[in-house]
């Protein structure tokens, strides 16, 4: 017999995966270097940066979903011109996400939070990728994989 508690540890767990939890701790960090080291980058509180990080995460998430989809089509294309469609979309993509991410943070907090403007966001987003893969490649069990189990 399970208990409420437990029922509701199993429903969170469903929705939230340690990876994620772990993306916006990781994120936190950054963010709140880039507070401490680039005068652009702006959060009045702790919480504010925690939120921030979570609307971060959120967006990456979705960016990423799309550029796999886009870079599959690019993949897929039968001849040049839908290469180039495909690298051109992605391209697109990749510029104007910066720009959502600016616009929705602006929305969601107003003037207590400010990532900067296109490139202080743009070097932003490449530090939490950055150190996102980082912490997952050390965080990742390769000894598993060199002791002969499957993976």
């Amino acid at each position: 017999m399970t208990s409420p508690a437990s029922r509701q540890r199993f429903r969170l767990t469903r929705w939230v995966a340690a990876a994620d939890v772990v993306d916006v701790f990781v994120y936190v960090v950054v963010l709140n270097l880039a507070v401490e080291y680039l005068p652009a980058v702006i959060t009045e509180t702790f919480t504010l940066s925690l939120l921030t990080a979570v609307l971060l995460k959120l967006v990456l998430e979705v960016v990423v979903a799309i550029k796999d989809r886009v870079k599959a089509r690019v993949k897929a294309a039968a001849g040049p011109a839908g290469r180039v469609g495909g690298a051109l979309l992605l391209w697109a993509l990749l510029v104007s996400s910066k720009f959502v991410v600016l616009e929705l943070v602006a929305l969601a907090f107003g003037d207590r939070v400010s990532l900067g403007n296109f490139w202080s966001v743009t070097g932003l987003i490449v530090a939490l990728m950055l150190a996102r893969a980082g912490v997952r490649r050390l965080l990742t069990d390769d000894g598993d994989a060199e002791a002969g189990e499957p993976e």
